[in-house]
C-alpha cells in the first residue's frame, strides 16, 4: 500500500516538474516585427532611399522573408 502512494507522490512531482520546465502556462509568442525593405533588379538591398528606376519595395521579417499575406 505505501508503495503505491510512493510510486504516486513521485509521478505528481515528477508531472510538477516537467510542467514548470516547459513553462506551461507562462508561454509567449514571439512576434517578428514586419518592415518595407527595399530592393533594386538583383535582388540587393541598395543603400539610401528607394527612389528611381527598377526599385521595388517588399514586407519582410527580421530573417528576409516575406510572410503569407504580407505583400
Amino acid at each position: 500500500m505505501a508503495n503505491i502512494t510512493m510510486k504516486r507522490v513521485g509521478a505528481a512531482a515528477a508531472a510538477t516538474a516537467a510542467a514548470l520546465a516547459l513553462g506551461v502556462g507562462g508561454a509567449t509568442s514571439a512576434v517578428a516585427k514586419i518592415e518595407p525593405v527595399c530592393h533594386n533588379n538583383g535582388g540587393q538591398e541598395p543603400q539610401g532611399n528607394c527612389n528611381g528606376g527598377g526599385l521595388s519595395t517588399t514586407n519582410e521579417n527580421p530573417a528576409g522573408h516575406a510572410p503569407p499575406g504580407q505583400n
